[in-house]
């Protein structure tokens, strides 16, 4: 049953209304979940296996190239993942958090501790007063300005295509996620949920090297993995980082416009939009986490208003990477290069990360605890 439309009014100015009119959306269907998991696994195990016996085979090139569709089957997993930490796929807590530990093994993501940074990304994004934690560091043009030369070409080293996409995601799922850097006195709950990871991470890749060899292994996981990390990275990065994007000091900043103007619609062809599990559709999942990713496609059609709100292209896409400063006058994305010459002040953020509470439907509605 089809909800009704809504004027587009209601999806500027009424954040209230328009939380309630998703909140028909937050309810997971256990029997497409689990289909869900099962059109993604099963898949990715066959093509792992069809890798493997290439490999044995010597045809490496055959299982290089089937490396692009296991890569995929694998972001779907991980954005499967995704939806488990923010306790959408289904309606049991239990079932979302062990699903998402699982699947953590194959992502090489801890599910606990990727769950708490992921949620004070929601609860900051777009906030120029607050720690960039589980997002990418972007600083204004007058930050930049006011750094020391050194450390205005680390942030230039940083922003650079080959460390987003190259060097960057090998970091980021190879070795940041194996500790919990940036949270070591957060508790117990980063280490629990990191070592317990490494642990069952070790435990099957050992399995599978005791029973397809060592070399075979590496050929087949390694192409799999590093492909899987770069898509992955470039959708989180492209979900935030666009021209006409959102930020805010912390005094005018809100989540709802954060989540509707900082977090685009990323349109996408039919194949890249299954493949991401509708992760595109992300200015609608900031409104509200808790839809089910395969529920979003429901939220355009029955309000087609919203395909028309923060609206990237494949092509818009590629051509923000080269936008890295928010320009503060101008109220968007600025290269490098277009950035204005001055010295700027340097704007202090707050060392404070948080938590974030939810309502019935997952939308940021406080930032209410220190770690």
């Amino acid at each position: 049953m089809n909800t009704p439309s809504a004027s587009t009014s209601e999806f500027t100015t009424d954040p209230r209304s328009l939380r309630q009119t998703l909140r028909a959306y937050c309810k997971p269907r256990l029997a497409r979940s689990i289909a869900e998991i099962l059109i993604t696994a099963l898949p990715f195990v066959v093509i792992w296996a069809l890798m493997w016996l290439a490999v044995s085979a010597g045809y490496w090139p055959v299982a290089l190239v089937l490396a692009v569709p296991a890569a995929g089957f694998l972001v779907r997993l991980f954005m499967i993942q995704h939806d488990c930490s923010h306790r959408s796929f289904f309606h049991s807590r239990r079932a979302n958090d062990w699903a998402g530990r699982i699947i953590g093994v194959l992502t090489l993501t801890p599910h606990d501790f990727w769950r708490h940074s992921h949620n004070i990304h929601h609860a900051s994004s777009g906030n120029l007063d607050r720690p960039s934690v589980g997002g990418l560091e972007t600083l204004t043009v007058r930050e930049f300005q006011a750094l020391p030369r050194w450390q205005q070409w680390r942030y230039r080293l940083y922003r650079h295509p080959l460390v987003l996409f190259g060097f960057g995601p090998m970091y980021t799922f190879l070795l940041d996620y194996r500790l919990p850097f940036g949270f070591m006195r957060a508790g117990r709950m980063p280490w629990i949920s990191t070592l317990g990871t490494n642990v069952a991470i070790a435990v099957l890749a050992t399995g599978a090297i005791w029973f397809v060899g060592v070399g075979p292994f590496l050929m087949v996981q390694i192409p799999i993995t590093l492909l899987a990390a770069t898509m992955g990275i470039w959708l989180f990065y492209v979900q935030h980082q666009f021209e006409a994007t959102y930020w805010e000091h912390d005094e005018h900043w809100n989540a709802y416009d954060s989540a509707l103007q900082g977090s685009s619609y990323y349109v996408l062809p039919g194949i890249l939009r299954w493949f991401s599990a509708n992760i595109g559709v992300h200015h609608v999942h900031h409104l509200a986490s808790r839809i089910p990713s395969y529920r979003l496609p429901e939220v355009l059609r029955d309000y087609p208003e919203l395909q028309t709100v923060s609206r990237v292209t494949l092509r818009e896409s590629i051509d923000s990477v080269h936008l890295t400063l928010w320009d503060e006058d101008k109220r968007r994305l600025v290269s490098f290069s277009e950035a204005s010459v001055g010295s700027g002040i340097k704007c202090e953020r707050s060392q404070t990360s948080h938590f974030t509470k939810q309502d019935g439907c997952g939308s940021v509605t406080q930032a209410d605890r220190q770690i």
